[in-house]
Order: C-alpha cells, then sequence, then structure tokens
C-alpha cells in the first residue's frame, strides 16, 4: 500500500487527557493515517454522528469510568464494521483484565482489541495495520 492509500483511513482518537491524546495522534498521523480526536465521550459522539472513522481508538475511563465501553457500544451500534480498540492503563492500576479471547467479555465489551497504555509505537502500527486488514 502506498502512504496515499493509508492517508483516505481516518481513525478517531478519544481521550481526555489531552498530552497523551497529542502523543498518540502524532504517531498515528505519521503512520499515514487521517487522525480525528476528541476529549470526551460527547465530543466523540459528535463527530461519529456527522463522520464514519475507519477505526476509532478509546479511552476507557473519561467523564466516567465505562465511558469507553459505552462509547465503543455506540460506534460498534452505527458502523459494525468499523474496528474498536480500547486504549487503558485499567490493569496497570488495578489489575483488573479484560481478554477478549473470552466469549463472555466479547458480548458486552464492544471493542475488537484492548490495548495496555504505552503500547510501543512498532506495536501500535502493527494492531492499527492488523484491524484495519493493511
Amino acid at each position: 500500500m502506498t502512504a496515499e492509500t493509508l492517508k483516505k483511513k481516518t481513525i478517531l482518537l478519544v481521550d481526555d487527557d489531552i498530552d497523551y491524546l497529542n502523543q498518540m495522534k502524532w504517531q498515528i498521523s505519521h503512520f499515514g493515517f487521517e487522525v480525528l480526536t476528541a476529549e470526551s465521550k460527547k465530543e466523540a459522539l459528535e463527530i461519529l454522528e456527522a463522520t464514519k472513522p475507519d477505526m476509532a481508538i478509546l479511552d476507557l475511563m473519561m467523564e466516567t469510568q465505562d465511558a469507553g465501553f459505552v462509547l465503543a457500544y455506540k460506534c460498534k451500534q452505527m458502523y459494525p464494521d468499523v474496528p474498536v480498540a480500547i486504549a487503558t492503563s485499567v490493569t496497570r492500576d488495578t489489575g483488573i483484565k479484560f481478554e477478549m479471547e473470552r466469549e463472555s467479555n466479547r458480548s458486552w465489551v464492544k471493542a475488537d482489541i484492548f490495548m495496555e497504555k504505552g503500547i510501543r509505537s512498532d506495536q501500535l502500527h502493527r494492531e492499527i495495520n492488523r484491524l484495519l486488514k493493511l
């Protein structure tokens, strides 16, 4: 794929930590993707109503502890074919681990993958490409 082809892919990035949001936006745009950003669930929903992204990367805990779950559910409801990744530090902070391989988790968590925050740039690029089937 050429960089021009990748440029057509748009990723919605949602996080209430502005520093993390800007860092991720920089990385993802350097991979060759267009990046739309939102700092809240409300702002992300407004973007989703106006634009269908090719992928969404969502923070888990924003305004509420489950904001990312709610946003993932709404995104999949609107656009079932859009891959959704949840980027979180919840496992590091609480020890709670969400394993998407388990059917019980897939039935209620409407995300395709969980990524632990602090993911290396090469891993992030690989996961994006895998989810977008590039």
